[in-house]
């Protein structure tokens, strides 16, 4: 594959609680273990947050293209993706992942099938295939 871009991100201190950084600034955060993992939690992001938000974004981009490539226009749609971590059987931890999709004006059959296909070219969709169990939904 040749990339046509490159995010960098680093991160540095404590792990989960410490540091991260785009190469080009953009996106300069410090990180807390929420509380439910054991860790002070309060009004910072963690890995699990940034992945949610990325993989709405990217499969929101996706489903759009999808809908205009099958000429179906779309208003005011919404994806919501839910991450969640836990033990994983064996040891170490694993990723779920749950996507709502808010499609108003389309019938549930064709808000369904634009999900799926979305799915099936959303990069984040095709890097976790396999490897995450996720759940598609219309709201």
């Amino acid at each position: 594959m040749a990339s046509v871009y490159t995010a960098s991100s680093t991160a540095t201190g404590d792990a989960r609680n410490g540091h991260v950084r785009s190469s080009d600034g953009v996106l300069d955060l410090d990180l807390a273990v929420p509380k439910e993992m054991g860790g002070p939690g309060g009004a910072l992001t963690n890995p699990e947050q940034l992945f949610s938000a990325g993989y709405a974004a990217c499969f929101h981009s996706a489903l759009k293209a999808v809908a205009r490539a099958q000429k179906i226009t779309l208003e005011d749609t919404a994806v919501t993706v839910d991450v969640g971590i836990g033990p994983k059987d064996g040891g170490g931890f694993q990723l779920d992942v749950a996507i709502e999709v808010e499609i108003p004006g389309v019938d549930e059959a064709t808000a369904q099938q634009l999900i799926e296909a979305a799915h099936q070219v959303c990069p984040y969709s095709n890097a976790t295939r396999g490897n995450v169990d996720v759940a598609l939904s219309v709201a």
